[in-house]
């Protein structure tokens, strides 16, 4: 068996392209920000989305764009949330 070497340039990571979140964590990730939103009208900050629990679907709405997530959530962008509510 052969082993190739593979050079690094062959990869490209491109951060601009969404990656493929289930439906139902964008829903249950937009239920979070529509009630967030409700209860904290006075909050005038730009949420960049919501952090989720894949298992439980419990979730926090994030500020920040880089957010630190633990290993069994995955962020869900705004634009995200926002396509799936209209």
């Amino acid at each position: 068996m052969y082993a190739l070497k593979q050079e690094p340039d062959n990869y490209t990571n491109n951060r601009n392209q969404p990656a493929l979140i289930d439906p139902a964590l964008i829903r249950a990730a937009g239920q979070i920000y529509h009630i967030y939103c409700e209860v904290h009208p006075e909050i005038t900050g730009h949420a960049s989305g919501v952090a989720i629990n894949r298992s439980n679907h419990r979730g926090k709405v994030i500020f920040t764009q880089h957010p630190v997530l633990l290993p069994e959530e995955c962020f869900v962008p705004i634009s995200q949330i926002e396509s799936y509510m209209y």
